[in-house]
């Protein structure tokens, strides 16, 4: 099972990490003072979390609903992680908003699979 998902644990580590890690760890920069950058990555990590879920496991993912079990897997670990930030850390805060962009990174790599499953499935029968 490690071996088969090595990609996505070593992204959910990742995102782990930045999540909980003091906002001192993190370079400040004139650069990264972009208003709601933060709503920016969560999308994009989430979107990379569930994209590399998707690749990893694209051979098995013959319905749409299974890919939509799969989902719940990010989902739910980006609640968790909200959680964990408002109840273990002292620097960072749950917020909603980082729920619901977690949820469009999510959505966004679900509806691009979506799109290019069809090629991708004329590729693998040549």
């Amino acid at each position: 099972m490690l071996k088969n998902n090595i990609y996505t644990i070593t992204v959910s580590l990742v995102i782990l990490y930045l999540s909980l890690a003091t906002p001192q760890t993190l370079v400040k920069s004139g650069f990264f003072d972009i208003p709601h950058l933060d709503k920016l990555v969560h999308f994009g990590l989430y979107f990379l979390l569930m994209g590399t879920m998707i690749l990893e496991h694209r051979h098995s993912l013959t319905d749409t609903r299974k890919l939509l079990l799969i989902a719940l897997i990010p989902f739910f670990f980006g609640i968790i992680i909200e959680f964990m930030q408002s109840q273990f850390t002292k620097n960072r805060k749950g917020e909603v908003l980082d729920m619901i962009a977690d949820t469009g990174g999510i959505v966004a790599a679900i509806f691009l699979w979506l799109f290019f499953r069809p090629y991708h499935s004329k590729n693998e029968t040549k």
